[in-house]
């Protein structure tokens, strides 16, 4: 029979085993909480960079069908809860716009001339052809002049030709075919960037309303970013209503001939299924023109 020396020997080892093992479970569950958290934060910062950076474009060509821009535009629905804030437009006429440089450009242009832009007239009307269908955009120089003047700039000089509009979303609150970059790769831009407009800026800098969801509706066309301040050639045709912050510049509207063609591009559905990536049937631009 063991002695009472080796009896307390006995329990002083299988305590001191239990205790390491206590002691390496407790170490594995506070390194799964830890990346857990890693996770959750990885993954929430996926969904904020979900919308912001995924812009995907590439070459292309598309029909020579003339477009038409005769329908009325969609009315903007603003003002109330969840709704885009009613306009107020700045003291005096016309905006200082400043096109500073940014990341190499994916596609050689010059960027618009920096100073004074007029806000008249307050629209501008838009032909963007595609193999899919015809656009025809109404640019809202009025409350966008910085944005008009960068699009219709891009627009003159060729910048839009042969690309393709990248990205597809179909997500139940999130509906907008994405252009604009002629790499394809949802990075490309101009080579500068600019500042936001309206809605952003009917908000005082902070406000916590910039990161709460309003409603762009159907026909609203704005710009893509990748943070605040970040605009260049990337843009979104929006073919149902999407609840987004109002961290997006929207500077124009899509007519019913326009609306048409993207519900035939967003019936398509995704290219592999799901809720975003590039449009089943590919689009491709051919020209933006000014009317």
């Amino acid at each position: 029979m063991p002695t009472n020396a080796e009896r307390r020997e006995a329990a002083k080892r299988k305590l001191e085993v239990e205790l390491e093992r206590r002691a390496h479970k407790e170490k594995q569950r506070r390194i799964l909480t830890v990346v857990g958290a890693v996770v959750a934060i990885a993954l929430a910062a996926g969904l904020v960079a979900w919308f912001v950076l995924g812009n995907r474009d590439a070459a292309t060509t598309a029909s020579s069908a003339t477009p038409s821009t005769g329908a009325t535009p969609t009315v903007l629905k603003r003002g109330g809860d969840g709704q885009l804030p009613a306009f107020k437009a700045p003291e005096g006429l016309g905006a200082n716009c400043q096109y500073p440089g940014a990341a190499p450009a994916s596609r050689k242009v010059d960027p618009p001339k920096s100073g004074k832009v007029p806000t008249d007239p307050a629209t501008v009307s838009v032909s963007m052809s595609t193999d899919q269908g015809n656009l025809g955009l109404i640019l809202n120089n009025a409350e966008a002049p910085c944005t008009v003047n960068n699009f219709a700039s891009l627009a003159q000089k060729g910048y839009f030709n042969d690309t393709v509009c990248h990205r597809l979303t179909t997500a139940p609150s999130l509906g907008v075919l994405q252009c604009g970059d002629p790499t394809g790769s949802g990075s490309g831009g101009p080579g500068y960037r600019f500042a936001n407009e309206y809605p952003t800026n009917q908000y005082p800098a902070g406000d916590p309303a910039l990161s709460k969801p309003v409603l762009y509706p159907r026909g609203a066309l704005a710009m893509a970013n990748a943070g605040p301040n970040t605009n260049g050639s990337q843009f979104f045709l929006v073919y149902k209503d999407s609840e987004l912050p109002p961290n997006y510049t929207m500077f124009g509207t899509i007519d019913s001939t326009g609306l048409a063609t993207l519900d035939k591009i967003a019936s398509a559905g995704v290219s592999g299924g799901g809720e975003d990536g590039k449009p089943a049937t590919e689009v491709k631009v051919k020209s933006v023109l000014l009317d």
